[in-house]
Order: structure tokens, then sequence, then C-alpha cells
């Protein structure tokens, strides 16, 4: 480690009694009194009372995980890549998403059905690409999912002449369209290093680029390369969506702040594009800070619960990562040219209770708008969640941007508390749509990166959700083949 980097850390270390302004780098020596407040900034939340009220859903079969059998569970046999050097090497597969419809449905190229998803070599977090899988449309199992390769050259971050792509460190999650001229469009997150030394401190940056790709005589998809590869969003003035140099920009890092801007879900709406993504609420959103926690707004319930839970929440372990949890769903309009049109304010934020919603999934379902987002217990700071506790939540709306209320209540769609080191454990769930039913597919990943030497992570089974207005329940008897993204042959 350089010195640079150990005198920045030595000086955090004798401000460990301070408290960081949402990592802003201003020092707060001394506490100041603070009064209470109701502001909901006109967006809506996910409540410190609805998630301590969820704790209590555990366990209801209609929001359980099925439980998977481990000796079933397979590695993706065609996720492997060979080294310049001919080795072939088995590799982690996580986050996926499939190619979709406008509407959300499974789309179909050409007899195929394509999925892109997060894969790299097991022991090396950097490496972190987005990879084509492609299979048969009528086929369901793990077996018939070929891989098409990385879907970016290594060049093609430079060549894109782009400020953002150049220093493209690794590709993480987002969401695929195919579009009414019969494109591909990809969007997905570009993320750089976290680099104290070349102020670099892990930029995320939502990006998109047209993926053309052509089926070869002998029924194989491959990549022809891609085309527009550009930024869209990168967190502008942070006054709607805080942006990475407020959160680790100052003279001093908090390492307990999280900074969050990825994960772009597309959709449409009357003609409009939009790209629903995961963020961190700006300046003018609530913010974080010691203040955040003397908003009624973001406690809800009755003026009892808000001074009970202040009180304690004050006098917590959990006090400072909650002033510093800020988590959103954040929305922006782009063009038809797949360029920023316009930042809107968050559909659903999470101030005070979890830094981090991730991959958000939005679609439209009988007049309905239902949005869902994964969560970890383990990043909230929740009296009666663990550090185990995995869910899915999900909201609902009767717009696009209007209040978005909580399903099942409290927002639980799906939950588990596995072990980590259980083969069988799961995340990243991603509901899939499905024409004229209101069963949808829901798909995830299995298998912890790296704690099985013969285990990789790989397609979880997906399993059927039911949904029934500002209700949901998982289906018994439901789970499907690995990796399974429709409903074909299914009765």
């Amino acid at each position: 480690m350089n010195l640079k980097l150990l005198a920045k850390k030595a000086t955090i270390l004798t401000l460990s009694t301070a408290i960081l302004a949402g990592g802003s780098g201003l020092v707060h020596a001394e506490q100041k009194a603070h009064e209470d407040t109701k502001e909901d900034y006109g967006i809506s939340h996910i409540t410190r009372a609805d998630m301590e009220a969820m704790a209590k859903q555990h366990g209801n079969d209609n929001f359980e995980v099925p439980k998977f059998d481990a000796s079933t569970i397979q590695n993706i046999p065609s996720a492997t890549k060979v080294t310049e050097n001919g080795e072939e090497i088995k590799l982690d597969v996580w986050d996926t998403w499939p190619l979709q419809n406008a509407d959300g449905t499974v789309a179909e190229y050409q007899g195929y059905h394509l999925l892109f998803g997060l894969a790299g070599k097991p022991g090396h977090p950097e490496d972190t690409h987005i990879y084509l899988f492609y299979k048969k449309a009528d086929e369901t199992s793990i077996d018939a999912w070929k891989n098409a390769g990385r879907v970016f050259d290594e060049n093609d971050k430079f060549e894109a002449n782009d400020q953002f792509l150049k220093d493209q460190s690794e590709e993480w999650s987002g969401s695929a369209t195919f579009t009414s001229d019969g494109e591909i469009r990809l969007f997905y997150t570009n993320r750089t290093e976290f680099n104290v030394d070349k102020e670099q401190y892990g930029k995320q940056t939502l990006t998109t680029a047209q993926v053309n790709v052509s089926e070869a005589n002998n029924g194989t998809i491959r990549v022809d390369g891609v085309e527009d590869h550009k930024s869209i969003f990168e967190g502008q003035d942070g006054s709607i969506y805080q942006n990475v140099m407020q959160a680790f920009g100052g003279e001093t890092i908090n390492w307990k702040e999280n900074h969050t801007l990825r994960d772009p879900h597309y959709i449409e709406e009357d003609g409009h594009k939009y790209l629903v993504f995961e963020a961190n609420t700006g300046t003018n959103y609530g913010y974080s800070g010691e203040e955040s926690l003397y908003n009624k707004a973001f406690y809800g319930n009755s003026e009892k619960f808000f001074r009970t839970e202040k009180e304690q929440l004050l006098n917590s372990s959990k006090k400072e990562y909650a002033e510093l949890a800020n988590g959103a769903i954040g929305i922006i309009e782009i063009t038809d040219d797949y360029e920023l049109k316009k930042v809107m304010e968050p559909l659903v934020a999470s101030n005070t209770v979890t830094d981090e919603i991730e991959r958000p999934n939005i679609f439209k379902k009988d007049g309905k708008w239902y949005l869902f987002t994964s969560a970890r217990g383990s990043k909230m700071t929740i009296d009666g969640i663990d550090e185990e506790d995995i869910y899915l939540l999900g909201y609902v709306s009767n717009s696009l941007t209007g209040e978005f209320k909580p399903m099942n209540k409290t927002g639980i769609v799906l939950h588990h508390d596995l072990d980590p080191y259980d083969i069988t454990w799961n995340y990243a769930h991603y509901v899939i749509p499905q024409e004229g039913t209101d069963e949808t597919v829901v798909t995830s990943y299995m298998t912890n990166r790296g704690y099985f030497k013969d285990h990789k992570s790989t397609f979880a089974p997906s399993f059927k959700l039911e949904l029934n207005g500002k209700k949901s329940s998982v289906v018994e008897n439901g789970i499907l083949d690995q990796g399974q993204i429709t409903l074909h042959g299914e009765e």
C-alpha cells in the first residue's frame, strides 16, 4: 500500500468518532441539535415501519423462495472460455437478463432466446464482463444454453471515443431490448476501478450499445461487434441523484459509504423511452446525514412509532449506517437516439433503511406498473432483519411516476435466509412477465462466487410467481428448469 493511501486511512482513523455527512468530506466535530421534520419530497419511500413489519412475514409460503435440491444443481455447461494458452476455464455466471420486448416479455430473435449475463474467472472478482448466451426458443434445459462469448472486445471501450468509457474496468448489470427496427440494444453499467491515487472511485455510468449478432450456418449465434457505444448518465450535479464525487471525493473517505448508479432497465410508455436504475438520493431529495434520522417521512406509521424508533436508532450501533442510507430507484427519459433527455425525480427512496436497492425491474401489467428490486439484509439498518436475509421487494403504481405502494402490505415479494455456503443460495431475482397469464417466471443466480472448488455461480432453477394487483404469491410446485425464462410448454 502506498504512503498516500496510508496517510489517508490514518486520517480517517483519527476521525473515527466524527460523522461524515453523506461521504461529502465535511466533518461534524460537534454534534448539533436537530428538529423533527416531515418531508417526503413528493416521492414514495421504503419506510422503517414497513421493513420492521416485513420481518414478521418471514416464513410465509407466499413469499419464501422455494427449497431447491442441491444434488440436482449443475454448472452451466457452456460457461467456459479458452485462454490464449489454450486453457479452458469454467466461468462463474451471476446476474442475467433476457432480451425483452418493450412490454417486458421475452423477445425472440430468429427462433432463439438471447440472455445477457455477468461472467468471470473464479477467484478473480475484477474479471466481470458481459457474455451472451442463447438457445432455441422452444428449449428450456440448462444444457440448451450455448455461449457466444463476450459482447465487447477489449478495444471497444477505447474505440467508442467516450470520456467515461476510456476508464472502464468492469461491465456491470443492465437490460436489453429488441427494438421495433429489429435491432438489439443493450444497456449496462460501466464501472471504473476504485483507485485513490488515480482519483477513480468505482464510478458507475449508465451506458448503451447496439449489439450486432448473426446466425451461422451451423446453427450458432455469434457477436459481430457493437456500434453506437456511448455513455448516457453519470449523476450530473448530484442534486437529484448522488454522484461519485459527493460520495468519495472529499479530503477523507468514509469506508462505510456505498455509492450506486447502475443496473439500467429499459421501458417505454406512450412513445417515450426511459431507463429505471439503482441510485442514491441527491441533495434535493433527502440525501444523507444525521438530520435524516429526524425525518418522520422515512419512518412511516404513527407518531409513537416515530419517537420510539428514532430514540432507539440514535442509540444503536446502526446509527451511522442509517445516516448514510439513501438508496433510490431512479428514472431518466432518453431520446430516440438513446441519449439523455430528462433527469426525473426518484420513483422510490430508502433513506435511513438501506443504501442499496439493486437491479430494478419494472413493467406494466393490467394497467398497473410493477417495480421490483433486490435487497440484502446485510445492508439494512432494521431490527429483526439479519445479515443472511435476502429479499425481492415489490411496489405497484397506477402510473409510471405516480405513488408506488408496497406489495403485500410491506413490500415483501420474496425472501430466504440461507447460509451463504449453501450451494442453493440465490440472489438477483428477476421477474419476467408472460403473455396472457398472471403467472411470471422468476430467474436468479445460485451459489456464491468462489465458495466451492467444483460448484460455480450458475443459473438457479426458475420458478413461478403469481401477481394479483398489490398481492403476489409463489406458485406451489412451480419450480422450473435452471435458467428457464418462459412458460413455454408449461400447463
